[in-house]
């Protein structure tokens, strides 16, 4: 496995020496509407990589994934959502969107990263997985590594937000290392918080050497005493017991106006922007926005992050 990481390593120091660098053009980048900033040609992009994961599927995580979304796109940042659930995608489902190609296309070597990425008409850009496709849930070492290697391609977005599957795959640990910010997300039933607990314990372990930054966010809070409670006892405990730092970002309250977009196949923010649960949402990304990196962003930091990972 040594040996295997580090041809890897090998290949990409090659592919970075002989990529050049500069603004994206094309019609792929006229196409998104992402043109560069003033200011940055010419310069390496702070593209900056959250990944929303969590222990236990149905507690929201794609849900928080499109919101935060257009959430910092109000900001004016432009983000790329991409669905890494690669085995039962449904970002695409939330938006009423049947895009033509997906991560399918990209894993075949079909189509790149630029190829498959669909505009929406809330401001926000994705990559729409592929549904049971299970080869995709289950691909091999070389072919995962090639598959995040074009991420490099996405570096015109100020955001990329990457909404995993739930359980810790090797799929998920992986999106999670190419990572500025992994964002937990849990909700308060005692299943949900062991399960949340399991993956910040396996994080704990698998990435010992990299600079990760750990943010727990509760979903479906009945109050903030009650979220802030939930999330006092996990960050102590994995403090404690894992001797990892884990920020708590903030909550969502339970509202009935999620399901009720979610039937629409709309995000909440935009069928109601001042329900509880958008203002919960706003106030997140607000939060995470005023925060710098720990080191510096864009997509080169990905494959540092990536092949740091022990075994990987």
């Amino acid at each position: 496995m040594e040996d295997q990481a580090e041809k890897l390593r090998e290949i990409m120091r090659q592919k970075k020496a002989n990529t050049p660098r500069g603004p994206v053009g094309g019609l792929a980048g006229r196409r998104a509407g992402m043109a560069a900033r003033p200011g940055t040609e010419g310069k390496e992009r702070k593209t900056r990589i959250i990944t929303v994961t969590s222990g236990k599927g149905g507690v929201g995580k794609t849900n928080l994934s499109v919101n935060m979304a257009l959430a910092f796109a109000r900001l004016g940042r432009k983000v790329v959502v991409m669905d890494a659930d690669l085995g039962l995608a449904n970002v695409n489902v939330m938006l009423n969107i049947i895009p033509k190609y997906n991560l399918y296309h990209v894993i075949k070597k079909q189509k790149t990263m630029r190829d498959i990425l669909a505009e929406t008409e809330y401001g926000i850009s994705i990559l729409a997985g592929a549904s049971g496709f299970s080869q995709i849930a289950n691909m091999g070492e070389r072919d995962r590594q090639t598959f995040i290697s074009e991420l490099e391609s996405l570096s015109f977005a100020d955001i990329i937000i990457i909404d995993t599957s739930a359980g810790v795959s090797s799929n998920v640990l992986d999106f999670i290392a190419a990572a500025d910010d992994a964002v937990i997300i849990t909700t308060p039933e005692p299943t949900a918080i062991t399960d949340a607990y399991g993956i910040i314990k396996i994080i704990a372990t698998e990435y010992e050497s990299i600079s990760l930054e750990l943010k727990l966010v509760i979903n479906r809070a009945k109050t903030a005493t009650q979220a802030k409670s939930v999330a006092d006892r996990m960050i102590n405990i994995a403090g404690q017991f894992l001797n990892i730092k884990v920020d708590y970002l903030g909550f969502i309250y339970d509202d009935n106006a999620v399901p009720d977009a979610v039937l629409k196949q709309k995000p909440f923010m935009v069928v109601d922007p001042k329900c509880r649960a958008s203002i919960c949402t706003q106030h997140l990304v607000e939060r995470m926005d005023k925060t710098k990196l720990s080191e510096p962003g864009g997509i080169g930091s990905v494959f540092k992050k990536l092949f740091s990972r022990p075994g990987g």
